[in-house]
């Protein structure tokens, strides 16, 4: 998979993908990653990609000549199946979104920053706007992360058992259920006799019972479908 990210700050974006799976995942030649900064679009020598926004109101707008020309060079190196804007009014990204996006083979996002982006790059280019919760935060580079992070441990290969990912929380519409190590006791408190007992067929009714009643007291919304 390949990912071509559009920022103002790139050095935002340095660290999430140089450590843990996502580094990984790069030097196996599963996933790349490409951090373009935006000025390198700038509609002059001082770097402008931004400017007051039309009706006043406070907060600068990124304009439309800068990333446009962004997306249009970009899109000359290879045909993106997504174009992604991250922003606090796109949809609100769930582990589905993360499993479709997963199957993607080239993808584009841009970050937003400021007051966003002038609409008309929303209207001509974007095939989908995602948030990662309904909060603001100071740009779309955490959130851009966020989602790489979410997509990127999906492609097989990347994580070392490739069942782990079929066993997180909100797969099946549950949270997962608890998880134990050793030691078998500590503090007074001990790991249930049936994760030991070596009968497969025990542990995973335990594991789907205690799933559900996790996701009944924490996210009853998740139930609709059980």
């Amino acid at each position: 998979m390949h990912i071509d990210i559009i920022t103002v700050q790139p050095d935002l974006l340095a660290s999430p993908f140089s450590h843990s799976i996502m580094k990984r995942a790069q030097d196996k030649g599963l996933l790349t990653v490409q951090v373009h900064h935006l000025r390198k679009w700038a509609i002059n020598e001082y770097g402008q990609v931004d400017d007051y926004q039309y009706g006043g109101g406070a907060g600068m707008v990124m304009m439309c000549e800068p990333l446009a020309n962004a997306i249009e060079e970009l899109s000359t190196e290879r045909k993106f199946d997504e174009i992604i804007y991250l922003t606090p009014d796109g949809k609100t990204l769930n582990q589905k979104t993360a499993n479709m996006l997963s199957l993607k083979q080239n993808l584009l996002l841009i970050c937003g920053h400021y007051k966003g982006i002038d609409e008309r790059i929303r209207e001509k280019y974007v095939t989908l706007e995602i948030s990662i919760g309904d909060y603001v935060l100071s740009g779309g580079e955490l959130a851009a992360a966020v989602l790489v992070d979410a997509i990127g441990r999906l492609i097989p290969g990347v994580l070392g058992d490739e069942t782990s990912a079929l066993t997180d929380s909100f797969q099946d519409n549950l949270l997962a259920p608890p998880v134990y190590t050793r030691p078998v006791e500590w503090n007074g408190m001990k790991v249930p006799d049936v994760l030991m007992s070596g009968d497969h067929k025990k542990i995973e009714d335990w594991r789907y019972e205690q799933a559900l009643q996790r996701t009944k007291e924490r996210r009853p919304d998740l139930l609709r479908d059980h």
